[in-house]
């Protein structure tokens, strides 16, 4: 498959919302799978409740024109440097074919490049883990936010130019 192309997502077009709802809800299917627990808030989450959020959204769009998957995320609040990514997710039919890597490595090199950037996933999702620590994040304390839950976070003081190549994509 030809590399996707990243464009900005504008969630108040009623198809857009609704491939990056579709997407999402079956992303994090499989990451309930992954980490055992399928409490995730993204997961339940209506169409209304995911436009609400004040995120900002690009997407990896194939040839074809279909959306292969998403990152979403804020910037610190009182106008500080920092970022924080809320979501990035892949189609299952576009897993393992690069698309995560495009996407985060696009958004830290062109998005917020030199700012710091912070992730949390599930500690047992695989190839989320995999994917930040290959693009140069660093792992922190493991927490519980809800029983039967352990998430990871990850942060990096700077994106500059992402590190590597060969990642496998993955949820967060």
């Amino acid at each position: 498959m030809p590399s996707p192309h990243i464009r900005p997502l504008d969630l108040s077009d009623d198809a857009t919302a609704a491939a990056v709802h579709r997407i999402g809800r079956a992303a994090y299917a499989v990451e309930a799978e992954l980490i055992g627990f399928d409490g995730i808030p993204a997961l339940r989450e209506s169409l209304p409740e995911m436009r609400a959020q004040d995120l900002r959204w690009v997407g990896a769009v194939s040839e074809g024109g279909e959306l292969a998957g998403f990152l979403a995320w804020e910037e610190e609040p009182d106008g500080g440097i920092g970022i924080g990514i809320d979501r990035l997710c892949v189609a299952p039919a576009f897993f393992r074919r690069g698309v995560a890597s495009l996407l985060l490595r696009h958004a830290l090199a062109e998005l917020f490049p030199g700012r710091p950037v912070q992730v949390t996933t599930g500690a047992a999702n695989t190839p989320a883990v995999r994917l930040y620590e290959a693009l140069g994040f660093t792992r922190g304390a493991d927490f519980s936010p809800a029983p039967g839950l352990v998430m990871a976070s990850f942060s990096r003081p700077t994106a500059g130019r992402p590190p590597g190549r060969g990642t496998r994509p993955g949820t967060s």
